[in-house]
């Protein structure tokens, strides 16, 4: 039997301050690291911040100075890639001799992303992923991603490929991600509903494949002194972000119960060789597909708005 042990933190950045949050990322790495923990996965929007009830000041056909003012802080608080960010993040990485995934919020241009980005036990900076669409008002912050940076990546916890928060809901992607045969797949997202456990139980069943879906555990206290009133009103206590945290194996059973109401590290250890059992009777894009009747077929390029130079 060939196993490995896996992490998710259930926490939350300090939001809009990357510095802060890349300190929580620390001591959440070195905790999994002391668990023997071989990879670690971090929610969506680790740094620096989902600002989830920011209304960022829009209306329809308007936008106050004020908004846009939280915005540029937003944009303030967003990395390149790669960059100094992800080099503070190869050293957690390196340092602590664990794998991480974790959601960043990036900066390109003067255009925003909600990204993933990959780390190997080594400190390795893999690559990235950019959200494909994002979810109702995230389009006031955030651009779409492609599919040339679709990818998985082998580490030593495994073959690990990440599809980000209501990206689980796009049938065609989950097609094109368990193409890339992930042994390990991550969902970091912000969506704590009770029903969203249902859809991580269904891809773990269908892709055959053992599923981390990290939330963030964040209450309406955390939100930083200057920036409350561009939020949704709540008491100190209430809960912007509830969790749901869990860890679940390719036949949909939990191998760590979803974690509500706090702060957490789950761990798991798993049976790779349950991937193999499972694909016995079912390979989604393997033998169980039917390409004599439908294939999905991927644009893989990089979409740019302006090309340069002679086209190919």
């Amino acid at each position: 039997m060939t196993t490995t042990r896996v992490a998710i933190a259930q926490t939350a950045p300090v939001l809009f301050d990357v510095n802060r949050s890349l300190e929580r990322v620390a001591e959440w790495s070195k905790r999994a690291s002391q668990q023997d923990a071989k990879l670690v996965l971090f929610p969506e929007a680790m740094i620096a911040a989902y600002p989830k009830g920011s209304l960022f000041g829009s209306y329809v056909g308007g936008r106050t100075q004020e908004g846009r003012e939280l915005y540029r802080r937003y944009y303030e608080s967003a990395c390149e890639m790669p960059g100094p960010v992800t080099d503070q993040l190869s050293k957690i990485a390196r340092e602590n001799s664990i794998a991480i995934v974790i959601g960043i919020i990036e900066r390109d241009g003067g255009t925003l992303y909600c990204t993933v980005a990959h780390f190997d036990e080594t400190g390795r900076y893999l690559g990235r992923r950019r959200k494909l669409m994002p979810t109702g008002a995230e389009r006031l912050t955030w651009g779409f991603g492609d599919l040339s940076d679709l990818r998985a990546y082998d580490t030593d916890a495994g073959r690990v490929a990440s599809v980000i928060c209501w990206e689980n809901y796009m049938p065609l992607l989950r097609a094109a991600t368990y193409g890339l045969n992930p042994q390990i797949y991550c969902a970091p997202t912000l969506d704590e509903r009770e029903c969203w456990i249902a859809s991580m139980r269904h891809i773990a069943i269908e892709g055959r494949c053992f599923v981390l879906s990290a939330c963030q555990a964040l209450m309406h206290r955390d939100i930083p002194e200057g920036v409350a009133d561009h939020f949704v009103d709540a008491a100190s206590d209430d809960w912007i972000c509830r969790g749901r945290s869990c860890i679940i194996d390719p036949f949909g059973n939990f191998l760590a119960e979803p974690l509500l109401d706090a702060e957490g590290l789950l761990t798991a250890d798993l049976d790779m060789d349950q991937i193999t059992r499972g694909k016995f009777d079912f390979d989604v894009t393997g033998h169980y597909a039917r390409p004599d009747l439908f294939q999905l077929h991927l644009d893989t390029r990089a979409q740019k708005s302006v090309v340069y130079g002679a086209p190919s």
